[in-house]
């Protein structure tokens, strides 16, 4: 049965389709490139494709006035990063990069936000058109539910999965919820290491 499993993996990494693992945690799919987009970090510096580029990454949607989910996001995504940290160097764990999809109420106290969580958390944001560029990109989907112009007590939703960019700027694979710390550190333990030996074996020959 275990043969007959990797076997349909196999098949479905060469066919292109996502690869799921037990209860649906994850997911890895054939890489795709992540769109150009032009967006604004926490500190006010430029922040396009070319900066997520030279390192893993895990990209999550969110939005600063989230009461729990988002919190709740960071704080795990840590927790994974921390137990990545004894299986493996410290320049292959992933940085965490939070889209913040509602400029209006984010641009301001991004900086102060992340603050909160991880003194090397990125966050970006910028016009709608850019933001919605690079979500498609990674498979995301979000929705800003003003009712009115100046509606301040809007909400915001958006998907819940993290995408995984590796060092070419290409979506490699997903996070859900609950994001359990071991379960997905071996997950992206593996993923990292295979595509680390599939370099190798391109520059072998």
């Amino acid at each position: 049965m275990r043969v007959l499993s990797a076997l349909l993996a196999c098949l479905a990494i060469a066919m292109g389709l996502p690869v799921y693992a037990e209860g649906d945690d994850f997911s890895q799919r054939e890489p795709t490139p992540v769109a150009q987009f032009t967006l604004t970090d926490q500190f006010g510096e430029p922040f396009g494709l070319e900066r997520l580029k030279g390192q893993w990454s895990l990209v999550v949607l969110g939005f600063t006035s989230c009461p729990d989910v988002c919190p709740m996001t960071l704080l795990r995504l840590e927790a994974i990063r921390a137990q990545l940290g004894m299986k493996m160097m410290p320049d292959k764990i992933p940085e965490i990069v939070f889209i913040a999809v509602d400029r209006d109420r984010d641009e301001k106290v991004l900086k102060q936000y992340l603050a909160h969580f991880h003194p090397d958390y990125i966050g970006i944001t910028g016009e709608d058109t850019e933001l919605t560029q690079l979500v498609e990109s990674i498979g995301g989907i979000y929705r800003i539910e003003k009712r009115f112009p100046g509606d301040n007590a809007y909400n915001v939703k958006h998907s819940a999965g993290v995408a995984v960019v590796n060092p070419k700027g290409e979506w490699v694979a997903t996070l859900n919820p609950p994001f359990h710390s071991h379960r997905t550190s071996d997950f992206l333990v593996q993923v990292i290491r295979n595509a680390n030996t599939d370099q190798h074996a391109r520059n072998e020959l």
